[in-house]
């Protein structure tokens, strides 16, 4: 509905979908959707356009997501192959997974701070989710970092964001969402509510050093288990993963129907 009030009286392309615009925005403030329906007839006004396509909603949606794309930025063509193998594990590892979002684009061309990204659609509107579905999500958060060990024996700082967002999604899991089996349904620490100037967010300990070390515990058996499943699925797939990596590196981003057939050959 915000869209719709957003591209009202825009001259809009016939192959403009909505509803897939829609699923790539969510979580979207109506400031954002503006901004991406601006960001897009700009798109279209500097290539002569006469209407906006859904190439230029793509492509503003990849801006306000991922940021400026950063042609300047130039990479080696071994650094560039990291990035393919560890977006392609990303990817592989969504795709094989259940209860998560479908892949809709591998992209190794820079954006903002990142050298590369996998881009994932919800299939619809979700206000709760279960205990798989954000185990499997921290597995495909960890599936780049398990794709460069494994193809190059070798790790990198490319998986630093990864490996935050994992940690903190397995923390809450923990602390917040009483998910841990050895500690039961209990919430563990409370949040100051209120900031004020110059004080940060922080957390107050509502535990002993005993409970402490349990939480730390159970935080680190989660993404150690989770990290096994993106092992094994890049593990039995690996062959595929060198097909598909090799057909990024040529092409630089994959999306749509091309990547849907070079996943439906795992």
């Amino acid at each position: 509905a915000i869209l719709k009030v957003h591209v009202r009286g825009k001259p809009l392309d016939e192959n403009v979908n909505l509803a897939v615009l829609a699923r790539r925005t969510p979580g979207f403030s109506g400031a954002d959707i503006a901004n991406m329906v601006n960001e897009a007839a700009i798109l279209a006004a500097r290539e002569n356009r006469h209407n906006v396509s859904m190439a230029q909603f793509e492509a503003s949606i990849d801006r306000v997501v991922a940021g400026p794309e950063r042609k300047s930025r130039i990479i080696s063509d071994r650094e560039k192959e990291v990035v393919a193998y560890h977006e392609t594990g990303h990817a592989m590892v969504a795709w094989r997974l259940p209860d998560t979002d479908p892949v809709h684009k591998i992209s190794i061309l820079p954006r903002g701070l990142a050298l590369g990204y996998t881009m994932q659609l919800p299939m619809e509107d979700r206000y709760l989710m279960s205990k798989t579905e954000l185990t499997h999500r921290i597995a495909v958060m960890l599936g780049g970092r398990v794709a460069e060990k494994i193809i190059f024996n070798e790790i990198t700082t490319g998986a630093q964001n990864d490996i935050q967002q994992a940690t903190e999604i397995a923390r809450r899991m923990i602390t917040e969402y009483g998910m841990s089996d050895l500690l039961g349904p209990l919430t563990l620490g409370h949040k100051q509510e209120q900031v004020f100037l110059g004080r940060d967010l922080m957390e107050e300990r509502n535990y002993g050093d005993e409970v402490a070390s349990i939480i730390d515990h159970e935080v680190h058996n989660l993404i150690d288990s989770c990290y096994k499943i993106a092992e094994e699925i890049i593990t039995r797939h690996r062959w595929s993963m060198d097909r598909i990596a090799k057909a990024l590196i040529e092409r630089e981003t994959i999306e749509g129907d091309e990547l849907n057939r070079l996943f439906e050959k795992m």
